[in-house]
């Protein structure tokens, strides 16, 4: 006979519980709006403006995926080489523009602090540690999908495109001394999922949103560095918190 651990109850994809997580919230206002007799509906007519604007600070968790070439098992001295994930730091402003009850368009200009790294393990129990500290301007577009609003609260999905490029590359950077060298631009396919709340003066939207690099990233040089690498690409998670 099967037995059911408790820890099975818990074994949930992490998709499941980032919609469950915004699925109690929306719900908790459902039950909330139902119980009272009256809410003031804050921002009434926040929709009948074409175009919103505010500002978005976001906590993004970054790496890059790692593909290795063919020269990693016969040359490469280094027996595993990974990318841990590390938070960074974005701030920017938004651009809304409205297009009819379900659906808007929408960019979120920013400039990102990352530092992203790529570890060599080798056999003799010693670690190399390339790191790659940068700036990043990041102009994403964004289709934005919302629910009906319930009073002071809604849900809503988005997806588009985002490029980047670096603004504080070295001149001399280029792999030299042994250095591992990646592009200073980026191409990438995002998507998320957040929930407004409507204040008496302002919108607030916690948002969730992934990030997959297209582009090859890896800037092949003369030196050893990255031997066993032929395609590094970015991919980040983030926390946004929107004000509008």
């Amino acid at each position: 006979m099967h037995t059911t651990y408790l820890r099975d109850l818990f074994h949930l994809h992490r998709s499941q519980v980032i919609f469950g997580f915004f699925g109690l919230l929306l719900a908790a206002q459902g039950v909330q709006a139902q119980g009272i007799g009256y809410r003031r509906r804050h921002l009434e007519f926040y929709d009948d403006k074409p175009i919103h604007y505010g500002i978005l600070f976001a906590v993004p968790f970054t790496r890059f995926n790692i593909t290795h070439s063919n020269e990693f098992v016969p040359k490469d001295s280094a027996f595993v080489i990974q990318s841990p994930n590390n938070a960074a730091f974005r701030m920017g402003f938004t651009i809304n523009a409205f297009l009819n009850e379900h659906f808007d368009l929408r960019t979120t200009p920013s400039v990102s602090l990352y530092e992203r790294h790529v570890k060599f393990s080798y056999p003799n129990g010693t670690d190399k540690t390339e790191k790659r500290e940068s700036t990043w301007i990041e102009v994403p577009l964004l289709l934005k999908y919302k629910s009906l609003r319930r009073v002071n609260s809604r849900m809503y999905m988005l997806a588009g495109v985002t490029f980047g490029i670096e603004t504080n590359v070295k001149r001399n950077r280029g792999g030299g001394g042994g250095r591992l060298d990646t592009k200073s631009s980026d191409f990438s396919i995002d998507y998320g999922i957040g929930y407004e709340q409507f204040f008496e003066f302002f919108k607030f939207a916690p948002e969730l949103r992934f990030s997959h690099g297209l582009m090859n990233v890896f800037q092949p040089t003369k030196n050893s560095a990255g031997m066993g690498i032929n395609r590094l690409s970015t991919h980040t998670v983030t926390l946004y918190l929107n004000f509008e």
